[in-house]
């Protein structure tokens, strides 16, 4: 349930209701609202209305969830949520475009390629260090190292870092080097990973798993924001279908829907969900004209000696050739974005 404040309730009026949540068993989340506090009630005991809670003061009425994601819910928070990484927000009017290569290989791969998205316009940079792969034969990230690199490569563009972590126990480890926490589509349902993040005020970008519902995909959300952490952006990055000509299907109708069901922010991954980079530029902006807050392209320099998703990765051209393609589109839908140079007449740089 929620209990919606009055718009001049006072602090200890606030917190004289989570006190009583407290005594009744629940876990209150306080979230700041349109001029008003409204608090998120979340447990294990059944509520049986009226709770009791109407008659406190500051208290203008308490409505029941019927979503079993809770504070997640649009019912929670009408209004979509701004998710704040530094001076970037996800969620806003700009679509946020985070590109990078599928693995950090070397320093001198990462950086270049680092400089070559920032001068297109890139305002987020991805790279894995750690990598779960199908087979235990292929290449596993550089880890510790690879972090290192991606953090010289933020003091040297200013870029953002988003990567993934496989493990709670390496949680406190990656967030010291990035700006935003990536749980990967295999690790979704891995609990004891979400509730170790959620614990964290660091942003976490949360995508889909391989064969989840929308309701399971948001119930994982669930899990981060239960334990404190409010800055989710949820990643469509395609589902398995029976369709066998693409990697993955990218479920375009996942995105409004999703957005008509949860406040966060959503992003959409087309590289990874197409697994060609042929498919990068309209499924892009198809996935903005459904209503994505933001992008996750793959970039490389030289994709054909990636050791990681070469297939399905931009050049820097094209990659700059697709920021400048998604324009009109973002006009088209009320939302703006950043485009650089365009690295095409450039030679790359």
């Amino acid at each position: 349930m929620i209990v919606v404040m009055q718009t001049a309730a006072e602090k200890e009026q606030v917190e004289g209701v989570e006190q009583k949540l407290v005594e009744m068993g629940f876990a209150p989340h306080r979230i700041q609202g349109t001029g008003r506090v409204v608090i998120g009630a979340v447990g294990e005991r059944k509520v049986v209305f009226p709770t009791g809670l109407e008659v406190l003061p500051g208290v203008e009425r308490v409505v029941p969830i019927g979503a079993p994601y809770k504070l997640v819910s649009r019912e929670v928070k009408e209004r979509g949520s701004v998710v704040e990484v530094g001076d970037l927000k996800v969620g806003g009017s700009e679509i946020v475009v985070m590109a990078g290569p599928c693995a950090v290989e070397s320093e001198e791969q990462l950086l270049t390629i680092a400089r070559l998205v920032k001068a297109a316009g890139a305002q987020v940079l991805r790279g894995g260090a750690f990598k779960p792969r199908s087979s235990p034969y292929s290449f596993q990230g550089l880890e510790l190292e690879g972090l290192k690199m991606l953090n010289r490569a933020r003091e040297e563009t200013g870029l953002k870092i988003v990567t993934e972590v496989l493990n709670p126990q390496e949680v406190e480890l990656v967030a010291d080097y990035t700006d935003i926490i990536q749980i990967g589509a295999r690790n979704m349902q891995n609990f004891s990973l979400l509730r170790e993040v959620g614990r964290l005020k660091k942003p976490v970008l949360l995508k889909r798993g391989l064969a989840a519902t929308l309701e399971e995909w948001l119930m994982a959300a669930e899990y981060i924001l239960a334990e404190g952490n409010f800055q989710v952006i949820l990643c469509e990055r395609g589902i398995r279908t029976f369709e066998t000509s693409t990697r993955s299907t990218l479920d375009i109708s996942a995105i409004p829907q999703a957005k008509s069901m949860t406040h966060l922010p959503v992003v959409a991954d087309p590289c990874h969900a197409s697994g060609t980079w042929k498919l990068a530029s309209p499924l892009s902006r198809a996935a903005i004209a459904a209503g994505a807050d933001g992008l996750l392209i793959e970039v490389h320099h030289k994709p054909s000696e990636a050791l990681c998703d070469g297939p399905q990765s931009l050049t820097p051209e094209k990659f700059s050739r697709l920021l400048f393609s998604l324009q009109p589109v973002a006009e088209a839908v009320e939302r703006t974005v950043c485009v650089g140079e365009d690295l095409s007449m450039t030679g790359g740089l």
